[in-house]
């Protein structure tokens, strides 16, 4: 076992972070400088910095001003994902320019991290120490100096992880094997730090100028392929160009965070791994890109989905979540030598890849089903192996499952993954009449509309006048939200305003929405978690296509107040406004686009029909 001594919590709060990345890893930086988390090469590899989870030994690379107190400003270049890093002092300001290098001739960018130190006004004193810790702080390393003291090679014990390197523009020291400079910086001058892995084409006299330029201009090029132009644009576009962060250049998958063991309660608790691709984020995925314009992205989103599908097992059914590279995403464990956030270690893979979670097919046919209305047709094996997933659900919709929110304590009747099951044959139904594919028409018609009717008899609760959760019970659960926004409902029905009515009555603190009735033991697990921020956004969704414009409008410019700085939104919400969970989480950005999409329509009077 690890070493304790030095487990230090990060008081660096989740929220005080923005992400950079390239489509293959990513990194938060804070806003004291601090890269706090990275993993690489890819998204879902090892840390290499993990100083958000335990500032001890998690690692960082923290480049900073030695101002007194300065006040400190982080935003985006306009419409990209260069983080800028701002220090005023009276009589000094200098920033810090944060960046993975992208290149529009193709993929020939190094997989690296670039950092640009600039002194915009006066004379500026500069500290940098990167400190990496290899292999989720379990491996140790040794730094040697390259390149004439403008370069550090640090080399992981054993073989497990790959070397990295630190190049820079100015001399480097080693101390306790980590790289260390300390500089100053007349106005306008200018240092740059470029770490990325050693097999990897870097040099101190990288032009990161000229890096930074095509950067910014590829990032421009793709937020200009938007053609949204509502009422959000700004917003709209900054969780955009997080769920391109999110993706993978190479594969597709879109993952649902970038980190792992950030902790879901104020006490510490639900400490999961987010870095894979979750089938069930499909529809809200593809539903957002080509809402969006982005029909090269929803293409690239769908063939892997597609391919999911293609190798899935021969009854139909397939994995809750995948590896960006489709592969089986690995055991969950502890990760013993980071503190994690609260009082447990962090968990490392996912033990829900081995759940059954019935809700994902009907996010796998309702993305099918909006690439055939608005990208291109399904191909004729490729509407065999959908077929056989669909004849898997007409098979086994009516069985306990650990559903959306992934219980650990055992499966259950849930009224979400029955509404998505019945989403899975509506969908193959729909599809198969507009493009006349074969089908067996009576058994999916059949069984769609036996599915209507048990969430009607069984999971309507006539004393609470709303649906609930399980059959014969009293708690009410937020994924219901999704009953209109499927379709499966009429968003004016009776029963679905007073369903709506129930859950803001009983699931919220305005404007959050708890995921279900909190208190007990309902999921087995210890704490008690915040609002969950997709939930809130479906929720200001419900509200406008209800009629209840004005109500879902302030929900969600509520909402837009509990993003951070840079626009950006962990997975809840404490009551106190304290950002909890995996951060950023695609899964909240693809409610908010869909929500500000539904206030568009609604303020202006429009409305999509139905087809």
């Amino acid at each position: 076992m690890a070493d304790t001594a030095n487990r230090v919590p990060c008081s660096t709060p989740i929220e005080a972070h923005g992400v950079i990345g390239n489509m293959r890893t990513t990194a938060l930086v804070a806003t004291d400088g601090a890269l706090n988390f990275m993993c690489y090469p890819r998204i879902d590899s090892p840390t290499i910095f993990g100083a958000l989870l335990d500032a001890g030994r998690g690692g960082s690379f923290h480049v900073a001003p030695a101002f007194d107190a300065p006040r400190v400003k982080q935003m985006y270049l306009p419409e990209t994902n260069v983080l800028v890093t701002r220090f005023m002092a009276p009589d000094a300001v200098c920033e810090v320019l944060d960046f993975m290098p992208l290149s529009r001739a193709g993929d020939d960018a190094p997989n690296c991290v670039v950092r640009m130190v600039r002194s915009v006004y006066g004379r500026v004193s500069m500290t940098m120490r990167c400190a990496p810790r290899f292999d989720y702080a379990r491996t140790g390393h040794t730094a040697t100096h390259a390149d004439d003291g403008y370069g550090v090679r640090f080399e992981p014990s054993g073989g497990g992880a790959a070397p990295l390197t630190l190049c820079s523009t100015i001399n480097l020291s080693i101390e306790d094997n980590d790289a260390l400079a300390r500089f100053d910086l007349d106005e306008r001058e200018t240092a740059c730090f470029v770490l990325g892995a050693q097999s990897e084409p870097l040099d101190r006299v990288l032009p990161c100028d000229a890096a930074l330029d095509e950067t910014v201009a590829w990032w421009r090029e793709w937020a200009a392929q938007s053609t949204y132009r509502g009422r959000y644009r700004e917003v709209v576009m900054r969780s955009a160009l997080l769920l391109k962060l999110l993706s993978s250049r190479e594969h597709g998958a879109i993952v649902a965070a970038p980190t792992f063991g950030l902790p879901e309660t104020p006490q510490g608790a639900r400490r999961w791994d987010y870095r894979y691709a979750w089938i069930r984020d499909a529809a809200f995925s593809v539903y957002a890109l080509l809402r969006l314009g982005y029909t090269g992205e929803a293409q690239h989103f769908v063939r892997w989905i597609a391919e999911r599908n293609r190798r899935c097992h021969s009854d139909g059914s397939f994995r809750v979540m995948y590896a960006v590279d489709g592969e089986e995403p690995p055991e969950e464990s502890v990760a013993r030598a980071l503190h994690g956030s609260g009082v447990e270690p962090p968990l490392i893979g996912n033990a829900a890849r081995d759940q059954m979670q019935l809700d994902v097919y009907g996010a796998l046919m309702d993305a099918v089903y909006l690439y055939n209305k608005y990208g291109e047709a399904v191909s004729h094996d490729g509407w065999q192996h959908v077929t056989r997933t669909v004849n898997y659900v007409a098979a086994h919709w009516d069985e306990p499952d650990h559903g959306i929110w992934e219980f650990r304590n055992g499966a259950r009747a849930l009224l979400h993954s029955r509404l998505m099951c019945w989403v899975a044959l509506d969908r193959a139904l729909r599809l198969a009449q507009k493009r006349s594919l074969p089908a067996p028409f009576p058994q999916w018609f059949e069984v769609r509309d036996r599915i209507s009717r048990d969430i009607h008899e069984n999971f309507w609760n006539s004393e609470l006048q709303s649906f609930v959760q399980t059959p014969g019970s009293t708690i009410l659960d937020a994924s219901a939200l999704m009953m209109p926004l499927v379709r499966f409902i009429g968003p004016k029905d009776g029963r679905w305003l007073s369903t709506l009515d129930a859950i803001g009555r009983d699931l919220s603190v305005d404007p959050l929405i708890f995921r279900y009735t909190r208190g007990g033991s309902l999921d087995g697990l210890d704490g008690e978690e915040g609002g969950f921020s997709a939930c809130s956004f479906w929720y200001a969704e419900a509200l406008a296509r209800a009629g209840r414009v004005d109500e879902g409008r302030l929900v969600f410019e509520k909402m837009l107040a509990y993003s951070n700085h840079v626009g950006l939104y962990s997975e809840e919400v404490a009551v106190d406004g304290a950002s909890l969970g995996n951060f950023p989480q695609a899964l909240t950005h693809l409610a908010l686009i869909s929500t500000a999409f539904q206030l568009d329509r609604s303020l202006e009077g429009r409305h999509a029909p139905w087809s």
